[in-house]
């Protein structure tokens, strides 16, 4: 039986998880950082906590008995992806690297595309009203621009003595529905929205900025490792299918 680590913690992890839970040639692990918090349950077996870096991941793997790595990691958890490159060298385990396509480009888009969230913070205008979907550290950088209002929204509450932009904080994750977004923009009065170019499904909020004409200011997305990478689940079934089991009689991951 061939045993396949997947660095989780998003919803594309959370299928890959589920499509090979079925197949009784592989023993599945996700491992999940820290206390994430997902939606719902992830097939097959589940590790928590961090490996202590490269080397720690190395050994994992090794001890562990691994013989495949997916990376399906968040876009912008650049550390993580370098770490799990690194690791798999060390341990000599073939990895792949999950990379979700990024926000569609539409002719009639108003994105201000930057580097950082300082960037961000520079690109927006005296005064505004500003909705902001990034995590509670990557949005220090508005922090000294007390002329704007950040409506700011968070899965994990604040942590008391963290330096934040002036305006109000909203717990939960983002709702599917462009239209629910649209009655909190305008509830609020937002006039600007800050977002990652995370790109996946989580996109209610750009199709509602398209809906109400708001300019985007959007975080672009650092470069993957070199290595294997794909866009699509079904690559990465094809590229395990292809490395464990080429040899063996045809049979397909599902």
């Amino acid at each position: 039986m061939a045993k396949v680590m997947i660095l989780g913690g998003t919803a594309e992890a959370g299928e890959l998880a589920a499509r090979l839970a079925g197949d009784t040639r592989l023993d599945t692990v996700t491992s999940l950082a820290g206390l994430t918090r997902l939606p719902q349950a992830v097939a097959g077996s589940v590790r928590r906590g961090g490996f202590g870096g490269p080397d720690g991941l190395a050994q994992a793997l090794r001890e562990g008995g691994y013989d495949a790595l997916v990376d399906a990691t968040h876009p912008f958890a650049a550390r993580i992806a370098q770490h799990a490159k690194e690791a798999a060298e060390m341990a000599q385990v073939p990895r792949i690297k999950l990379v979700r396509p990024g926000f569609e480009r539409r002719p009639d888009d108003h994105f201000i595309e930057v580097a950082d969230m300082t960037g961000a913070a520079a690109s927006i205008p005296q005064g505004a009203r500003v909705f902001l979907a990034a995590g509670r550290r990557e949005i220090r950088a508005f922090a000294e621009r007390q002329d704007l209002w950040c409506l700011m929204r968070m899965i994990e509450p604040p942590v008391a003595g963290e330096e934040f932009p002036r305006g109000e904080v909203i717990l939960g994750r983002p709702p599917n529905d462009p239209q629910a977004e649209i009655a909190l923009f305008k509830k609020h009065g937002i006039e600007w929205i800050v977002s990652k170019d995370s790109g996946g499904r989580a996109s209610a909020k750009i199709e509602a900025a398209r809906l109400l004409g708001l300019p985007v200011v959007l975080v672009r997305r650092p470069k993957p490792p070199e290595g294997p990478k794909a866009a699509q689940l079904e690559a990465i079934l094809d590229w395990l299918e292809e490395t464990l089991f080429a040899a063996a009689a045809p049979a397909s991951l599902s």
